[in-house]
């Protein structure tokens, strides 16, 4: 039986059932804006950065090997150099065994860590907070050495959303548009020739036939060939969205149990998890024994660390499994340049009941170490990161003229012959992304915007606030 629970309450059941045991907090209590000594507030109100400092950002991905990442570098640094007498390194978690790999980086006590990737429904955000991972940053604070970005996130009025105990821990990407609910990425023209109607997956057991297809007809390839390691990327959450009106807390996140807790679409009060109130659970383990049956992933799928995305643009599998934004920015562009006719297609989680929930603003988000030494600095090239064109565009795009173009119509284009696969600058800044100053992709997919305007009219927005 359910038991109700409303309000803050329901947040504190939440929170209690999904956090790892708190750890002996390592972090200092807060920081005034009269800095720490190495960028600090002079008496004529300006800002002591006579010490050069360098700052070292922690972010997501593969270690790019291109050389392009260190030619920007070049270009950035002397900049940030001449603004704030700073310059920037990364510090990358490849995705390896990501999930341990980045909690024990952000517990390690490393110095030399500042600005970190975070997010509170993938990157651990509000454990890592409870566990003493981040600096509290005081409202002087964010005032005095992020000043454009505190103005900017004011004015969305989201700074209460970063908040653990009435204190900031984040700073939200909230400022920047895109959609993450999940799904599957699939062939239109082998949909197609499956006998799916129009070439389209519209429920789960579509995918079965298109899997069946796949393994039956297409020599060499394999339906899904999902790595082991990055499990099947929410598949069972995915499949109880889909099949029930059911809704996560996608603001909680633990591992492969982010889909544990949620509400049900006609009783948002109301925690719940489907996992131990009905058959959910039984119904897709079951489906994912028929697939392994099937043979939908190789047999030593655990062991198997390859790229799954590179092997879909390949024509080697048949599947690819990530969000939304991944599908309209990357997946059709290059799909179409290297499966010419393969009409690549999205299956989304919630799509045959339009079970869709908007995402959260702290899907990025930025952190300051809390064992970092200049967390002044570091919010200092944070707000340049966020807010200075010059900077923004050679952080996210790189140097014009090499990594892109600006087009005529002033969109983002890319030099003749560019691969993304091999040519992408891969800096990973998932924690500042502004609207403002976005440049349009010319090589998004041309149905994006009603792609989005049919999610809008179904998405369901949940938001816990601790």
């Amino acid at each position: 039986m359910r038991k109700r629970v409303t309000g803050k309450k329901a947040v504190a059941l939440v929170m209690a059932s999904l956090m790892i045991a708190s750890m002996a907090g390592c972090g200092s209590s807060g920081s005034e804006s009269s800095g720490s000594g190495n960028t600090s507030v002079k008496e004529d109100g300006s800002i002591d950065t006579s010490k050069h400092e360098v700052i070292n950002m922690l972010v997501l991905g593969n270690k790019p090997t291109n050389g392009r990442l260190e030619a920007m570098l070049d270009k950035l640094n002397p900049i940030l150099t001449e603004k704030v007498n700073a310059e920037l390194e990364f510090t990358y978690i490849e995705w390896t065994d990501w999930q341990t790999q980045y909690n024990l980086k952000l517990l390690s006590g490393d110095s030399s860590l500042d600005l970190i990737c975070t997010a509170t429904d993938w990157l651990y955000g509000w454990e890592n907070t409870k566990k003493g991972a981040f600096l509290p940053l005081s409202e002087d604070m964010l005032k005095t050495y992020a000043p454009k970005t505190w103005e900017q996130v004011s004015a969305d009025g989201d700074w209460d959303i970063c908040k653990y105990n009435d204190e900031i821990y984040f700073i939200p990407e909230d400022h920047y548009t895109q959609y993450t609910n999940h799904g599957m990425f699939y062939r239109g023209d082998w949909a197609k020739e499956a006998g799916l109607e129009n070439g389209k997956i519209t429920k789960f057991e579509d995918l079965t036939t298109y899997f069946q297809y796949i393994k039956d007809n297409k020599e060499d390839v394999i339906p899904w060939d999902i790595a082991g390691k990055n499990q099947t990327g929410g598949i069972l959450g995915g499949y109880i969205t889909s099949k029930k009106e059911y809704t996560a807390f996608n603001c909680a996140s633990v591992g492969i149990y982010t889909d544990f807790w949620g509400v049900m679409q006609d009783d948002p009060t109301t925690v719940m998890s489907p996992y131990v109130e009905d058959d959910s659970l039984y119904d897709a383990a079951e489906l994912m024994k028929e697939w392994n049956d099937m043979g939908v992933w190789r047999k030593d799928v655990l062991n198997f660390d390859g790229d799954t995305r590179e092997e879909f643009y390949a024509g080697t599998t048949g599947a690819d499994q990530h969000h939304a934004q991944t599908y309209y920015s990357t997946i059709v562009p290059n799909m179409e340049k290297k499966q010419p006719g393969s009409d690549p297609q999205f299956y989304y989680w919630g799509e045959e009941n339009q079970n869709v929930q908007h995402p959260l603003k702290e899907h990025g988000a930025c952190a300051i170490s809390a064992n970092s030494t200049h967390p002044e600095r570091a919010l200092m090239v944070y707000d340049l990161l966020r807010n200075d064109e010059e900077c923004y565009r050679l952080l996210n795009y790189g140097i014009e003229g090499e990594d892109y173009i600006v087009t005529e119509d002033g969109k983002l284009g890319r030099p003749d012959g560019f691969d993304s696969s091999t040519d992408a600058l891969d800096s990973n800044f998932w924690m500042g992304r502004n609207d403002d100053l976005e440049l349009q992709d010319e090589s998004w997919w041309d149905g994006t915007d009603d792609l989005i305007s049919r999610w809008i009219k179904s998405v369901m927005i949940i938001h816990l606030k601790t």
